[in-house]
């Protein structure tokens, strides 16, 4: 499993592209907090709310590029045929496939503990709700861990890289946001909206992210990436 992790990650940054990826990234992030209107400096108090609303939408279009080469480019070259002659299961597969797409996407969100350092500086009061920022941040790493599962999934059924991460940037929106919207709808009003946009990824990183860290939202991010895990593997047994 470890030997396919650190191929993955060998795969990402052995050209300028991962370090692009990770680069604009982060780049976006910054000129948004620090430059562009409406930036943290006009709230008048310490806040890293921007951020967080900001940062999954960007981690949508991050995560499908690094997961959409992890098994499309293998079936494109045929080498999946030479990694299953690998004293390799499926699962542990899969694992190092995941986890090597997971590591990257970590790399990428360990640089703006920055903003929390900067801000607590920066700050004439007391600076960040401390709870709500660890929250935040816990949501955002269980989000960056369910991206991940979608790229790996949608990256399972093609064997073309571009297509994979159109996939996978649509599913990763769909559970997203798509959940939240459709219980705006009229008729949910009555009671059955809570419990449509509970089914949305959205809804539990929000909970997560106001510093109470509920088990039901664990056990969902868990659960989603399981049933991500379990497609990725009857997908694969079909070839």
């Amino acid at each position: 499993m470890w030997s396919v992790c650190k191929k993955e990650l060998r795969q990402f940054f052995s050209s300028l592209t991962g370090y692009i990826a990770i680069l604009v990234f982060l780049l976006v992030n910054g000129l948004v907090l620090f430059v562009f209107p409406d930036n943290i400096f006009d709230f008048g108090y310490a806040t890293l709310d921007r951020f967080f609303q900001l940062a999954p939408w960007i981690l949508l279009l991050l995560i499908p590029a690094i997961t959409m080469r992890s098994f499309s480019d293998e079936f494109k070259s045929g080498t999946y045929e030479i990694l299953q002659t690998k004293p390799l299961t499926r699962a542990q597969i899969i694992s190092g496939k995941y986890l090597g797409s997971y590591f990257v996407a970590v790399i990428a969100l360990l640089p703006t503990l920055v903003y929390i350092i900067s801000i607590q500086q920066l700050s004439a009061g007391k600076g960040l709700d401390m709870g709500a920022t660890i929250g935040s941040y816990i949501g955002l790493f269980f989000l960056a861990a369910v991206f991940t599962g979608i790229g790996i999934c949608c990256s399972s059924f093609t064997s073309n890289a571009v297509v994979a991460f159109i996939a996978g940037m649509i599913v990763c929106a769909l559970l997203y946001y798509g959940f939240s919207a459709i219980s705006r709808l009229p008729a949910l009003a009555n009671g059955g909206d809570y419990y449509v946009e509970m089914i949305g990824i959205d809804f539990h990183y929000r909970s997560i992210s106001r510093g109470l860290v509920d088990t039901r939202d664990i056990v969902y991010f868990i659960s989603l990436i399981f049933l991500l895990f379990t497609v990725t593997s009857r997908n694969l047994l079909k070839r």
